[in-house]
C-alpha cells in the first residue's frame, strides 16, 4: 500500500498525482489520509462547537478533491481514505507503519512562502520507517533518470535497493552518485580510482539483480548535498538514505538528507536506514 498525506494544499495535490503513479506502476492500493488537528483551534470533540463542524467538512472536501483527482489521472488503481483525528506527523507517521511507502507535499497550508521543506514533511521524512517521498509542487518535464546518493557504508543499501527498483518501474536511467572532499592533498586521480572500486563494489549485487537498468557511476569532490542537488536539476527523482539520530534516541534527517530536501530541484526520497528506531511519540 502506498500512503499519501493530504491537506488541500498545491504541493499536496503535486502528492496525491505522484502517489497515484507510483501505485499504478507499482501494482498497490492507494490510501489519501488527511488529519483532523483540533489542537490549534482548541475545539471540543463533544461537537458542542461550530468549528468542529467545520474542520470536519473541510477534511471531508479536501479528501473527496483528492480522490477525484487519484481517480483521474490512475482511473484503475484501488483508492480509499482515512480521515484522522491528530497531529498531522503523529497521524501520517502511524499510517506509515502499515504503507510501502508515504508520500507528502513539500511544504503544506501552513507553510511560509519561499520554505521548500514544511515541518510536517521533514518530520515524517525522518521518523517514517517506509521511504518517504517528498514532492516539490511545481510541474516539470520528465527526465528519465533516478539519481542515488551512496557513501561507503552498509546503511546507503536500503536507499539503493529503493532507486534500484524505482528505475526498474519507470524504466529510467539510474545514475549513482558518491561524493567527498578529500581531507589531505594527495594523488587525486588514484583517490577516485579507489572511490570507484568502493562504488562498485556496493552495486555488484544490484547490478546483477536489474541487469537491463543503464547505470552510471559518478564520483564527485564536493559535498554530498552539493553533488545531489546538481544532480536533481535533470532528475525525476533523487533518493537519499539517512540514519540520523535525536539526542534522546529519536530518527531524526541526517545533515545529508536534509540538506538534499531543502535544497533538491526535484522529488525526493528518503529511506531510512534499519536500526534507527523510532520510539512512540505522545500526542
Amino acid at each position: 500500500m502506498i500512503v499519501v498525506g493530504v491537506d488541500g494544499s498545491m504541493t499536496a495535490r503535486a502528492a496525491v498525482d505522484w502517489a497515484a503513479a507510483d501505485a499504478f506502476r507499482a501494482h498497490l492500493p492507494l490510501r489519501i489520509v488527511h488529519a483532523v488537528d483540533r489542537s490549534p483551534y482548541q475545539v471540543d470533540r463533544s461537537g458542542g462547537s461550530g468549528g468542529a463542524d467545520t474542520l470536519v467538512r473541510e477534511g471531508q472536501r479536501v479528501l473527496r478533491e483528492a480522490v477525484a483527482l487519484a481517480r483521474e489521472r490512475q482511473p484503475s488503481v484501488e483508492v480509499t481514505t482515512r480521515d484522522l483525528e491528530g497531529s498531522p506527523v503523529a497521524v501520517l507517521r502511524e499510517q506509515a507503519e502499515r504503507a510501502g511507502e508515504i508520500v507528502l507535499g513539500s511544504r503544506g497550508l501552513g507553510g511560509f512562502a519561499g520554505t521548500l521543506l514544511g515541518s510536517v514533511s521533514a518530520q515524517v521524512a525522518g521518523q517514517a520507517r517506509c521511504p518517504a517521498v517528498v514532492v516539490r509542487g511545481e510541474r516539470r518535464p520528465r527526465q528519465g533518470r533516478i539519481v542515488a546518493g551512496v557513501d561507503d557504508s552498509p546503511t546507503s543499501e536500503p536507499a539503493l535497493a529503493y532507486a534500484f527498483q524505482q528505475a526498474d518501474l519507470r524504466g529510467s536511467a539510474l545514475q549513482v552518485v558518491h561524493a567527498f572532499a578529500p581531507e589531505i592533498a594527495r594523488d587525486l586521480d588514484e583517490v577516485r580510482a579507489g572511490r570507484h572500486r568502493v562504488v562498485q563494489k556496493r552495486l555488484r549485487a544490484f547490478r546483477e539483480r536489474y541487469p537491463h537498468l543503464e547505470v552510471e557511476e559518478a564520483v564527485r569532490f564536493a559535498h554530498p548535498v552539493d553533488a545531489l542537488t546538481a544532480a536533481s536539476a535533470e532528475a525525476d527523482l533523487v533518493v537519499v538514505g539517512s540514519h540520523g539520530r535525536g539526542p534522546f534516541g529519536a530518527a531524526v534527517l541526517g545533515s545529508v538528507s536534509r540538506g538534499v530536501l531543502h535544497h533538491a530541484r526535484c522529488t525526493v526520497a528518503v529511506v531510512r536506514a534499519p536500526g534507527a528506531d523510532v520510539p512512540a511519540q505522545r500526542t
